[in-house]
């Protein structure tokens, strides 16, 4: 008798077994394979990841599975394991972490396959001046196309915001055509145009790179400009040629387009993007032509690390240190540590690269187990900007802006070239008050205020998404004197708009780049050179080139100096370095102001005076004394409950019974429970117990016992909670 031991997508940590269907033979079954299955009122889709011969329940009660769904497995064995050992590790449900591992139309029960064998393309001599001025449709179609060469469904067409009917009419004029789906690798030339010319420091981290025979893992440590990119697009080359794939994840959807657009650029190899704003049934072809080998570069964000590759050839994480390579809910996985692991199991080299390493990776390659690049000369002629830390305790502000900074913004444009302002706080101001009484608005579900935005007018708490009308009057004292407090990105821009009316202010932030191809547009405005001001929170700092940015200005440098997290410094520093890095990258000098009300700050004067290096060194320095991250090890027990108090409760009655009833290995270690540093958050109270040891392995044996053991408390059902191995974010 074959017994199915299937992970299904619940919430139990455990793996169930099935009879197989009617008339399937055991020759037929394979692990990894889909199977459609009765559970409980529901039908499911579970992964087979055992064959057993017999259950440790009685036969009888056993059901039947419904279907099987692949006759092989949709992802390879080695990364399936890779997912069965992240839930392990992570203390996650197995079951939904291998449905995490798939698109969400196999997780739903698709066939895994291709939806059209016929897409569309671009003519090779197609070119939008040969359309009216006034086809605007044709010319948003033709654009597609131009940027889908490898070809694009109709239905892909139809989510895009793409005319079907328009397709014939560009075919009759020789704009377009149709053709069959390819299932082979190309075999065209590597090369669409040639590589830039190597500095002796990107020549020397490329050789280390390239004479790697298997699996070893790289950091590249480079400053803003210095040519990482140039670096990844060499060492891809070198893969091509080889006839092997290249990954490459970016931290930020945003990111994606531009990196997808350069890639294209210099390759004629098929490059496919992968990450959220994409439907589902894109995601699938995407994923199924990497499968196969089609696709020869892979670019997509945190999830795409379970992307199987035919033939995989290089691992390269892009800004390494970037927090949203962890995902902070359901499956709490570190897609860069992940990396790390899927390169060992396919003996391929991983290049980790970042301006400024996350201090965990500093620490590998100074402890020797990473091989360390360093690039400390920006490209071509431009050199590092000029720092100035601009105290402003005692100034009077104009919309949050000092007045030698106003100066220095109006002889940048005047001189013509452009201006970033960096202010990490989306709306118009941080929140609302009442100037008779004090009363702030408030989010009734979160400990936050709402954030004022004016177009819409509305509050917003950016916590739990909680959103309302703008009060005429005071609710306490029914005053009329309302005023905004702070200053936000919208609060920015209308100050600079007043300021300087005759060049343009571009806004980029999370509501100014909702809108489909809104961030694509704007990069292009921003492209053409002439003066502009640019203001917006960090999705300005990452990854982005602006070449005539002559002036980075930081507004409140202060935000993360002060951080509850012990991370919150090393964050501050990241953030800053990379937002001045968007300063004086080609021929013109740049120069980065720092508005702060703590010039004589010890972590800022290092981290100006003398770099990232020299902070990095003292951080790592204070973490050892310390015994945080990473010389030790550490997860959070978090809980949450609607009511005040009974989370922090019931974790200080879990440890007290836990001190009692489990022998604690000698290392691991508990600090708390105490409130999350927001208590209350889309209306549940949260607390968190923090679990930390010298030694791993102790660690993970005391959550893999701590994990059975709140399943089978009958107080834990009462709240939810959840385990999070190697916290990045504590809130």
């Amino acid at each position: 008798m074959t017994i199915l031991r299937l992970a299904i997508p619940s919430p139990l940590r455990r793996l169930f077994d099935y009879h197989p269907p009617a008339g399937i033979e055991t020759d037929q079954l394979t692990v990894g394979v889909r199977v459609r299955v009765p559970f409980g009122r529901r039908e499911l889709i579970g992964i087979l990841v055992e064959l057993p011969s017999e259950s440790d329940f009685d036969s009888s009660k056993l059901k039947s599975a419904t279907e099987i769904l692949d006759s092989t497995p949709p992802l390879p064995l080695h990364l399936l394991k890779l997912a069965r050992w992240a839930a392990s590790y992570y203390q996650h449900p197995e079951g939904d972490a291998l449905q995490q591992a798939l698109p969400v139309l196999l997780r739903k029960g698709h066939p895994c396959e291709y939806q059209h064998e016929f897409l569309w393309k671009a003519s090779e001599e197609a070119s939008l001046s040969q359309l009216k001025a006034n086809a605007s449709r044709q010319k948003e179609l033709l654009q597609l196309l131009i940027e889908h060469p490898s070809g694009i469904s109709t239905d892909a067409i139809k989510a895009e915001g793409g005319q079907i009917s328009a397709l014939s009419i560009l075919e009759e004029k020789g704009l377009a055509e149709s053709f069959q789906r390819q299932h082979k690798q190309s075999s065209q030339e590597a090369l669409h145009e040639a590589g830039l010319t190597l500095n002796a420091e990107q020549k020397s981290c490329l050789e280390q790179v390239n004479q790697s025979p298997g699996f070893a893992i790289h950091l590249l440590e480079g400053i803003t400009g210095s040519g990482k990119t140039e670096v990844y697009l060499q060492a891809i080359e070198k893969v091509l040629l080889e006839g092997k794939q290249a990954l490459l994840l970016v931290p930020e959807i945003g990111l994606t387009p531009q990196t997808v657009s350069r890639f294209r650029q210099r390759f004629n190899m098929p490059v496919v993007a992968l990450h959220s704003n994409m439907s589902d049934r894109q995601r699938l072809d995407a994923w199924l032509q990497a499968r196969e080998g089609v696709a020869r570069i892979i670019i997509g964000t945190r999830s795409a690390i379970f992307t199987p590759l035919h033939k995989p050839g290089i691992i390269i994480i892009d800004e390494e240190h970037d927090p949203s390579f962890k995902q902070q809910d359901g499956f709490r996985y570190s897609a860069r540590d992940l990396a790390v692991m899927r390169a060992r199991d396919e003996k391929t080299p991983i290049l980790l690269g970042s301006a400024t390493p996350s201090l965990e990776t500093l620490h590998n390659a100074i402890e020797g187990r990473y091989h360390w690049s360093k690039l400390t000369q920006r490209a071509g002629n431009s050199a590092p900007p000029e720092f100035r830390l601009l105290d402003i305790r005692q100034e009077k502000l104009q919309d949050g802006l000092s007045g030698l900074l106003i100066n220095e913004i109006k002889e940048h444009l005047e001189s013509g070239t452009q201006v970033l302002i960096f202010l990490n706080r989306r709306g118009f101001a941080p929140t609302l008050t009442c100037h008779d009484c004090g009363w702030i608005a408030d989010c009734t579900r979160c400990d936050a205020h709402m954030t004022l935005h004016q177009r819409p007018p509305h509050l917003h708490c950016h916590h739990c998404d909680k959103q309302s009308g703008i009060p005429h009057h005071c609710p306490e004292c029914n005053s009329d004197q309302l005023q905004p407090v702070g200053v936000g990105t919208e609060r920015s821009e209308q100050a600079l708009q007043q300021l300087f009316p005759k060049f343009p202010v571009i806004r980029v932030d999370r509501d100014s780049t909702q809108r489909k191809n809104a961030m694509h547009e704007i990069m292009t405005q921003v492209h053409t050179g002439e003066p502009c001001i640019l203001v917006g929170t960090q999705m300005l700092a990452k990854g982005h080139h602006f070449p005539k940015v002559t002036l980075v200005a930081i507004i409140n440098a202060d935000a993360g100096l002060f951080s509850a997290d012990f991370r919150g410094m090393e964050r501050t520093a990241q953030l800053i370095l990379q937002v001045a890095g968007r300063a004086g990258r080609a021929d013109h000098p740049g120069k980065v102001w720092m508005q702060t009300y703590h010039a004589d700050h010890p972590t800022l004067q290092t981290l100006i005076e003398h770099g990232y290096s020299a902070f990095a060194q003292e951080e790592l320095h204070h973490r050892k004394i310390s015994q945080l991250p990473p010389f030790s090890h550490y997860a959070l027990l978090r809980a949450e409950t609607p009511h005040k108090g009974r989370a922090e409760a019931f974790l200080g009655a879990l440890r007290q019974q836990l001190e009692e009833d489990m022998l604690l290995p000698h290392d691991v270690s508990w600090i708390g429970p105490f409130p999350s540093p927001m208590e209350k958050r889309a209306g549940m109270h949260r607390a968190q117990l923090m679990i930390y040891a010298q030694n791993r392995k102790s660690l993970h044996q005391l959550l893999a016992n701590l994990c059975w053991y709140l399943e089978q408390n009958r107080e834990a059902r009462k709240v939810r909670w959840s385990i999070d191995v190697d916290p990045t974010d504590t809130f």
